[in-house]
């Protein structure tokens, strides 16, 4: 297993999985809490674009940032910036002023956190195993989702939001831990060319940011709404769905370093149109489960297949910080941009499913974009 030699990679992926036990056992819940909490459906789209909009506005603040502290600093500020968020959840009750300060908070930490760790990720990642890396991130993910979405669920039914998300910020503080022994990045002064070697990775995301509105935010509210807006029994279907996607990540990420990146891509989009039509066409709890399940293949066959070609594309670009400032720039119009829609087809009076249908448009634009990067690759690119 020549891709578990790179140390700061799999430091990384460690704390991505305690990051991913902060998400499946409080942040897959934040749309339904504010949904839970008095706002619309439509409403609660609209709170997501507004962060994601903030998210945008303040993302060229990283860059100085990083040349002062690098990209190891930035990334644990952002880790606990992104812990604070949890708190504040819990004291939304509808519209008003806690709103508003939940949304700022989420967009600073998550501005500070994710350009800063896909930026790290990519310049200390191996481009000859990246797909194997990604894969175990993900497979690593998967396995701490099948328990941690059940602890969430019930510790908001039993012991209320307050020290259900209040636990949630502290596994999410205590991610920052095994960032410390890692080495730093530092980030030049100036790189020439770093826009224009990005534009790839700016269409990919936008597209992927599009079809994330779907998949993250107008989903979970509509599986919440089916499931008879129960937390515990959300949280199990969140539980029921890591388990069928926890080893997937790790078979995919074999075949894309092998060489089958453009085989690859097919068999993630496959999936991922086919869950998107599932979950469209689910109308009682039991297709919508089975259609959430299914959707646990999404992130453990598309991510590797999207991330292994970005993570690429940035490594070989004069900069990867400034080429992930774009890239997600990019997520956050793409994906605001779908909430924005989602949320005004609802207010028209259109159904949640009809508003899923939106992500269709995104995955077919990442479908012709990733087949054109790996149609550029050789067949067997890397030795199996």
């Amino acid at each position: 297993m020549a891709f578990l030699r790179n140390k700061t990679v799999n430091r990384l992926n460690l704390h991505y999985g305690m990051h991913a036990l902060a998400m499946s056992g409080g942040g897959v819940f934040f749309a339904v809490f504010l949904m839970d909490a008095g706002l619309p459906p439509a409403m609660v789209l609209a709170a997501i674009a507004l962060i994601l909009g903030g998210r945008f506005c303040l993302r060229p603040l990283v860059l100085p940032l990083a040349k002062r502290f690098g990209l190891k600093g930035v990334m644990i500020g952002g880790t606990l910036a992104t812990a604070l968020q949890y708190p504040i959840l819990a004291q939304v009750h509808g519209l008003g002023p806690m709103l508003l300060v939940l949304c700022l908070v989420s967009a600073i930490g998550d501005t500070l956190y994710w350009t800063s760790y896909h930026a790290y990720f990519a310049a200390l990642g191996d481009a000859e195993h990246r797909g194997h890396q990604i894969g175990a991130r993900e497979a690593l993910a998967s396995v701490v989702g099948i328990i941690a979405p059940l602890l969430g669920g019930w510790a908001l039914v039993t012991l209320g939001p307050a020290v259900a998300f209040g636990v949630t910020a502290g596994v999410q503080m205590l991610s920052a831990l095994p960032l410390l022994g890692a080495p730093q990045v530092a980030v030049a002064d100036t790189a020439p060319g770093a826009i224009r070697a990005s534009m790839m990775g700016f269409a990919l995301f936008a597209a992927d940011g599009w079809t994330g509105s779907g998949l993250y935010f107008v989903w979970p509210i509509t599986l919440f709404v089916t499931l008879g807006k129960s937390f515990a029994a959300f949280g199990g279907a969140m539980a029921l769905a890591a388990l069928a996607g926890a080893a997937a990540g790790l078979l995919l990420g074999r075949h894309i370093d092998a060489g089958h990146g453009r085989r690859a891509v097919w068999v993630a989009f496959a999936v991922l149109a086919i869950t998107i039509l599932a979950r469209a066409g689910a109308t009682t709890p039991a297709m919508a489960l089975t259609a959430n399940a299914l959707g646990a293949l999404v992130p453990c066959l598309y991510t590797p297949t999207l991330m292994t070609a970005v993570y690429n594309l940035a490594q070989g670009s004069p900069c990867a910080l400034r080429f992930h400032m774009v890239t997600e720039g990019a997520y956050d119009l793409g994906c605001g941009l779908g909430c924005l829609s989602a949320a005004a087809l609802l207010a028209l009076g259109a159904s949640l499913p009809v508003a899923l249908l939106l992500a269709l448009a995104g995955a077919m634009t990442s479908l012709i974009l990733l087949r054109r990067y790996y149609t550029g690759l050789p067949e067997i690119a890397v030795a199996a």
